[in-house]
């Protein structure tokens, strides 16, 4: 009963943003001709309903969520603007989440992996997004964010909620399935690119 006027509400706060994005960026936002697995970090997971809204909705979105009872009201707050979700996470339904993931983006769907999700260490990228990028040879779409104002909340992750009518600056990077030939070196590569690309206000 709760999650749907929650749901509303997140989705009104998300219309009154002002993203701004570089010519680059709204290219591999608009993206369409392959699909492709978005990582963004856990603390920006918020954006992520409005860049689908605005940018994304040619192609079927699954996100990963997790398995927990923190998980189910994303997932219902998800499935009310048309986002699909996979549930699961490194601790609990692990490989059979990565098997689907691997799947609906085999079948050309887009996918959703925060690297340092769902519990952290913050900014940790763990392997997750790269072998399922790697199993279905899809290219990696690194997700930027630059906060102009926002509170950040005292939660492990120090997640971010960017102030009504405030504006994003959003960075977009395309990494081809070519560049992730080397799980380690690309894990770390990946994990330097996403922190330059988000900057931490605190």
């Amino acid at each position: 009963m709760l999650a749907q006027p929650v749901g509303w509400l997140l989705r009104l706060w998300g219309a009154t943003l002002r993203f701004e994005v570089s010519p680059e960026t709204l290219k591999n936002l608009t993206k369409t001709d392959e699909a492709v697995a978005f990582a963004l970090w856990h603390n920006r997971l918020f954006l992520s309903p409005e860049v689908f809204r605005r940018y994304r909705q040619a192609r079927p979105f699954y996100g990963l969520v997790s398995a927990s009872k923190d998980g189910a009201w994303l997932d219902l707050v998800y499935s009310l603007i048309g986002m699909r979700t996979i549930r699961g996470s490194s601790s609990r339904f692990g490989r059979e989440a990565v098997t689907a993931l691997v799947t609906v983006l085999k079948a050309g769907n887009d996918i959703g992996v925060t690297p340092d999700g769902p519990r952290g260490p913050v900014y940790e990228f763990k392997a997750g997004c790269l072998i399922v990028a790697r199993r279905a040879q899809a290219p990696i779409l690194l997700f930027g964010s630059e906060f102009i104002s926002a509170w950040q909340l005292k939660s492990w992750d120090r997640f971010y909620l960017p102030k009504p009518f405030s504006r994003v600056r959003l960075t977009c990077e395309l990494v081809p399935y070519a560049e992730l030939s080397d799980r380690n070196d690309s894990a770390q590569k990946l994990r330097a690119r996403l922190l330059a690309m988000n900057p931490d206000n605190n």
